[in-house]
């Protein structure tokens, strides 16, 4: 999976990703969607299998409830919106940015970047239904790795001028790290069923 090849070997990956197709429904049907879907389930089946840690009152213990399916559903559907509206506006945003540093990049140079960049994010929510683990841990995890990923994906694939490479770097990876972070705040707030209470076909 070239995802999880961006974290083992990511010169090598890189170097691939930027010497094939790049096309923007490629990039997202054949790579993007299917680690999406991938994760989802995962998490879905993981959150379902072995429950989630809750505290009902501050100075009462925690306690082990199951995860009913449509919270599953529910939760799942609201991370993969997040997801796609991330990907799809942050490549619009992200070459607004590059316009600001003098050079300009095509939709497609961006959409690559940034979707081949976060898979590691996408890749580590999979472990994210764990209780074990803390949720934040995870997502600490995985956008750090995303933003590793992105400091060598910009300069393969938007090939910023030197000069300008290190600005841009801290910019968009800023970005992905705040919208994401907020993305991954608002889910949870899904999964402790204080939004979105229902699916929206159910009400």
């Amino acid at each position: 999976m070239r995802a999880l090849m961006l974290i083992l070997d990511p010169a090598n990956t890189w170097e691939k990703i930027e010497t094939g197709p790049k096309d923007v429904p490629r990039v997202f049907f054949l790579f993007l969607l299917p680690l999406m879907l991938l994760s989802s389930i995962a998490q879905a089946w993981v959150l379902m299998h072995f429950g989630l840690t809750r505290s009902t009152f501050e100075y009462l213990p925690a306690r082990h409830t199951k995860v009913p399916p449509e919270l599953a559903l529910r939760y799942e559907g609201a991370q993969l919106i997040f997801g796609l509206v991330i990907v799809f506006g942050g490549a619009l945003l992200y070459r607004k940015i590059g316009e600001g540093f003098h050079r300009r990049h095509s939709y497609t140079e961006t959409f690559a970047t940034l979707a081949y960049s976060i898979s590691p994010l996408f890749l580590f929510r999979i472990f994210d239904g764990l209780p074990a683990l803390n949720t934040w841990v995870c997502w600490g995890v995985g956008i750090t790795l995303s933003a590793a990923a992105l400091y060598r994906g910009i300069p393969r694939i938007m090939k910023p001028d030197p000069s300008n490479a290190l600005g841009l770097y801290l910019l968009c990876s800023l970005l992905l790290i705040s919208v994401s972070g907020l993305a991954h705040f608002f889910a949870n707030l899904v999964l402790q069923e204080k939004i979105l209470t229902h699916l929206p076909w159910s009400l």
